[in-house]
């Protein structure tokens, strides 16, 4: 396979693996997302040690344009699906630190009426 295709094919691999990500993240499977997350990123890391800055062909930057932007929308619908999430699970883990930092007061609180501190 020739360079171009390589290449192509690498963008082709995270193109498929973004379409992947947005459907995981459809279905809430916050698992599959980050598994596809870390063969995507993988893929990333193969591509930036591909590139080799010669320059290419019209149809070559056209295909990689049309895949850079398939890619970045669904960038976009993940971020739009994932972000509600992760506000929810930041304040789930705000409200866990709360309730720690209230029972070790209350712990505290005992052991002083107790008069063991």
């Amino acid at each position: 396979m020739d360079g171009d295709r390589y290449i192509l094919s690498i963008y082709e691999s995270i193109s498929r693996l973004t379409r992947q990500m947005l459907a995981a993240a459809r279905s809430s499977d916050w698992d599959q997302l980050v598994a596809l997350e870390k063969n995507c990123y993988a893929m990333f890391a193969q591509l930036f040690a591909s590139t080799d800055g010669r320059p290419r062909s019209a149809e070559f930057r056209r295909r990689k344009t049309e895949l850079i932007c398939g890619v970045l929308d669904d960038d976009a619908q993940i971020r739009m699906l994932v972000e509600p999430w992760l506000v929810n699970l930041s304040a789930l883990i705000g409200n866990t630190r709360q309730q720690t930092r209230l029972s070790q007061a209350y712990q505290v609180c005992e052991l002083t009426v107790d008069g063991h501190l």
